[in-house]
């Protein structure tokens, strides 16, 4: 119980930066944001993703576009703002040090160091 509860609390942290990460590389509309996680092993519904995508509507780090379908009414499709897009930057700045921390900590040793003796030594 005590890991579900924080592997829960994991994929939680990191859905906002996925959801920037997936729309970083174009307009999409939000379905198809949802395969995209679904495919990434991060199940996400929509009453979880429509929120979110709010959310960030209203800080200003997503706009978007009305496009007609020929299958129905016209469909949202997100993209990002500049905002939008310094925050992805922050965000993935951030990602390296915590993967560089996990990395660290499961390895007992730090890595910067380690790196330095290997170039010393070629």
């Amino acid at each position: 119980m005590i890991a579900e509860n924080t592997q829960t609390q994991m994929r939680k942290g990191i859905l906002e930066y996925c959801v920037l990460l997936i729309i970083s590389r174009g307009e999409i509309y939000a379905s198809d944001i949802i395969a995209e996680l679904k495919s990434a092993k991060l199940l996400v519904v929509e009453g979880t993703l429509y929120p979110l995508l709010t959310r960030l509507k209203n800080n200003g780090l997503l706009s978007y576009n009305w496009v007609e379908s020929t299958s129905g009414p016209p469909r949202k499709y997100y993209l990002l703002t500049p905002e939008g897009t310094a925050i992805l930057g922050q965000l993935d700045h951030t990602w390296q040090e915590l993967a560089y921390a996990i990395t660290t900590s499961k390895k007992g040793t730090d890595l910067e160091s380690e790196t330095q003796i290997n170039l010393t030594k070629s």
